[in-house]
């Protein structure tokens, strides 16, 4: 059994490396994406959003749960590795070739000839990551992210310039896919030469069994997930114009940058942990708690904040002509608040080897969503329409997903409202304060959003303080040996 102070210290390090990676990579991106957004038009972004659920699905598909599989097994052989490469290698060959005859289909649904070759480029990517999978989940059962930091920055930097002297070349869109595929070729590469494995000439039957009999509810899941996820790029590119997805994408990609990233930097060093006490209850129960909190603490203010000061902040990074984002951007930052405390309800699941509930789980809650986002295109209710149904699916799945949670570890629905709820109440008052004062400044934009975010701050944290907030006091005592580790 590893002693606490070693649990302890493991998690610390890999905060605080995944949150250096969080800044720098995301930082990175956001930029690029800003300089991007002002150099081309929304139309050549909804040209692009109208291909990701394809290769969004196909990248599921051919990691095929065997990630989580792997990092969750305890002693993972070469074999194994070996097994899940050349598995992984094939799939993505052979959908690779599906999705290059499947592109005149594709481009005929959508209306947009531009397509067929978008496509069929674009898709190699999903085999150039596949040959990645293997070091990025040896480096996260190692819970090592200084190196995955490292080389998603590098990879970030080199495709920007890329991507940014195309877009000054004119290449329009051409140079969101090609920023895209070196991001994939340089992260591909970097990951296999700093890693230094290199498979085995084997390829173990019983391998397979054991790892795709835990992982192939995890990869139905997946795909589940991930097609819901960007159903609304397939329905507003079918439904509406190039240029109104182009608004919708930006907004979504924009508002995720908080929600979803620093979710996945969360989840990504607490499931390698967590899976290490899996059989501990109490000190697990307790874990799993601890770390709900503390993504409440400093998710919901964050989304409910940029909601507040959606205008000023589009106006700014974006310019006038993405205005008619922001609608789509507050309304998606209030449906990501409960993104973070989703995620690790079916985290828990995974944690504890119950791949069936999880499997159970996403098939209950995208009924439920098929069922809202079908009354919202009936009643014809817009972009508007679709984005409420997400944030009302939201809250069902909180419920769901902590009724099936708390079998495995005994935290339920009531227990995680009665912890969740000051923090929540009090980021709406922040965010109302915020507007508010928004609204009746009369200063240029930047200005306006500086004192925006400095009032919400001191707000919220003069509120949690007075209320007694546990988790204020967990992030002060956390930032000390975080700076610690990122100084030297």
């Amino acid at each position: 059994m590893e002693p606490q102070p070693s649990l302890k210290k493991k998690t610390i390090g890999g905060l605080a490396w995944s949150f250096g990676d969080l800044v720098g990579n995301q930082g990175i991106q956001f930029l690029i994406q800003i300089i991007l957004a002002r150099m081309l038009l929304p139309e050549h972004f909804g040209l692009i959003g109208m291909i990701l659920v394809f290769i969004a699905l196909c990248n599921s598909l051919v990691d095929s749960g065997f990630t989580q599989a792997l990092i969750r097994e305890r002693n993972a052989s070469q074999a194994d590795y070996s097994t899940v490469f050349y598995f992984n290698l094939l799939i993505s060959v052979m959908i690779y070739g599906i999705l290059y005859a499947a592109a005149p289909v594709i481009s005929s649904f959508f209306g947009e000839p531009q397509l067929v070759s978008l496509v069929r480029v674009l898709s190699i990517g999903i085999v150039i990551n596949s040959l990645a999978i293997i070091p990025k989940a040896m480096f996260a059962k190692e819970v090592n992210f200084k190196a995955q930091a490292a080389i998603n920055l590098s990879a970030s930097i080199i495709s920007g310039v890329i991507a940014i002297g195309l877009a000054i070349a004119g290449y329009g869109v051409w140079s969101l896919v090609l920023r895209q595929l070196s991001l994939n070729a340089i992260q591909s590469l970097l990951f296999v030469f700093t890693k230094k494995w290199i498979p085995s000439l084997v390829f173990s039957v019983a391998s397979f069994k054991r790892l795709f009999g835990f992982g192939w509810k995890l990869l139905v899941s997946g795909l589940i997930d991930t097609f819901y996820t960007n159903v609304y790029f397939l329905i507003i590119g079918r439904q509406y114009s190039a240029a109104q997805l182009g608004f919708y994408t930006n907004a979504s990609r924009f508002s995720e940058i908080v929600s979803q990233n620093l979710a996945a930097t969360i989840l990504r060093v607490t499931y390698p942990v967590l899976s290490s006490i899996q059989n501990e209850h109490e000190r697990l129960k307790q874990s799993y708690k601890n770390i709900t909190k503390l993504a409440a603490f400093l998710i919901f203010p964050m989304m409910v904040g940029m909601a507040a000061v959606g205008e000023p902040l589009v106006l700014l990074v974006f310019g006038e002509k993405w205005l008619p984002m922001v609608p789509y951007f507050q309304l998606l930052s209030i449906a990501g608040m409960l993104y973070p405390i989703l995620a690790l309800d079916l985290s828990i699941l995974q944690v504890k080897g119950r791949s069936d509930l999880y499997l159970q789980l996403e098939i209950i809650n995208k009924i439920s969503l098929t069922i809202l986002l079908a009354l919202a295109v009936w009643l014809e209710l817009g972009v508007i329409g679709l984005i409420a149904a997400a944030i009302l699916n939201t809250y069902l799945e909180f419920f769901v997903n902590s009724h099936f949670s708390k079998r495995e570890v005994a935290y339920p629905a009531t227990e995680k409202v009665k912890d969740l709820l000051p923090v929540y109440l009090m980021s709406f008052v922040m965010g109302t304060v915020v507007w508010a004062l928004g609204a009746l400044l009369e200063t240029g934009i930047l200005i306006q959003l500086l004192l925006q975010v400095a009032a919400g701050i001191m707000l919220y944290i003069a509120a949690c303080w007075i209320a007694k907030v546990a988790e204020l006091k967990t992030v002060y005592g956390l930032l000390l040996p975080i700076l610690k580790k990122i100084k030297p």
